[in-house]
């Protein structure tokens, strides 16, 4: 059997018999293209996936060192990831999240262990394509062992309708000398409304880099809660996020970042464009515990520069797709 990029797979015995599991798993990868990510990278062996669709695990491929272990609820599915102590992954490990459907809910409740000393990547595709009354729930617990690396890129994408809640809350744990990056993006589609939330405690020389992309539409509304405490000396912490809204879209960011321990240094760093109706605020907080720890911050809101928009115009395009293309260079 091949999917339709004709990309051999090997179902079970019981999902070869079921023709709705092919069905639905056809109609996942081509939803998690539109996402961004290429099929035919969930049917390498040596590429470690997930294929999750609704409260469904069509797929999981194991590699040397990383375990995944699912299990399927009533409305989402429970992950388990765990990598060894040591090991260093050459290929990220490739997620697919989503449902084509145009209405339900879908709770994922992943866990994430990084052993100690272990290196690895994440690329996850969240896709929604239909989404007409949709709400995708996600609680992440993440814990990086000490000198461990974890880095994991989210890319969603939820259709043109902007008929879907995304609540994705995620707290992690970073252990001395460890290493953890989160990049978030929803920048193709409407986005709906979007509320994340993230903490992350950091010890000592342990290091944390967020980042956020979005970009709003018509009556989409943008929520980021972060909260970065460096408890340990000499921890490192980087927020930053990138947003633009237009028509009648909300952007509100909100950022903690906590020096609590000698040469502990935590920056925020927030950019917002705004167009039309639309309406962006950024309210930073700054705690530090000791005199020797250090946070700083830095934030822009604003519309688009008007010698970009001019060079653009000036070169045939109208004032909505150079401010498109403007917006888009910089969220990428």
């Amino acid at each position: 059997m091949t999917n339709h990029a004709g990309i051999p797979f090997k179902p079970s015995v019981l999902q070869e018999q079921n023709p709705a599991w092919a069905q639905e798993f056809e109609a996942m990868l081509r939803a998690y293209e539109q996402a961004g990510g290429k099929a035919s990278v969930l049917q390498m062996p040596r590429v470690a996936s997930a294929v999750i669709s609704a409260n469904r695990v069509l797929a999981v491929n194991l590699i040397a060192g990383v375990d995944i272990q699912t299990e399927e609820m009533e409305r989402g599915v429970r992950a388990h990831i765990t990598v060894a102590p040591g090991t260093k992954v050459d290929y990220p490990v490739h997620l697919c999240f989503g449902m084509t459907a145009e209405e339900g809910v879908q709770e994922i409740l992943p866990v994430f262990e990084i052993g100690a000393g272990a290196e690895i990547g994440f690329l996850a595709h969240c896709t929604f394509p239909n989404a007409v009354d949709l709400k995708h729930i996600m609680d992440a617990r993440i814990h990086v062992h000490p000198n461990g690396t974890m880095r994991y890129s989210e890319a969603h994408y939820h259709g043109p309708h902007g008929g879907i809640e995304v609540l994705p809350t995620t707290h992690a744990q970073v252990d001395e000398g460890g290493r953890l990056e989160v990049e978030f993006n929803l920048i193709h589609g409407r986005v709906g409304r979007m509320e994340i939330q993230f903490e992350a405690d950091v010890a000592a020389w342990g290091v944390v880099e967020l980042v956020s992309k979005a970009y709003g539409s018509g009556d989409d509304e943008i929520v980021v809660h972060e909260v970065v405490r460096l408890n340990g000396e000499g921890a490192r912490g980087l927020a930053k996020t990138r947003a633009a809204v237009r028509d009648r879209a909300v952007s509100s960011v909100y950022t903690t970042a906590e020096g609590n321990a000698p040469g502990a240094v935590g920056h925020m760093d927030c950019t917002e464009i705004v167009r039309g109706e639309a309406m962006a605020r950024n309210v930073p907080t700054v705690v530090v515990r000791d005199d020797q720890a250090r946070v700083t911050h830095e934030a822009a809101i604003g519309s688009v520069g008007k010698r970009e928009l001019e060079t653009l115009m000036a070169r045939g395009l109208d004032e909505d797709e150079a401010v498109d293309i403007i917006i888009r260079g910089m969220l990428r």
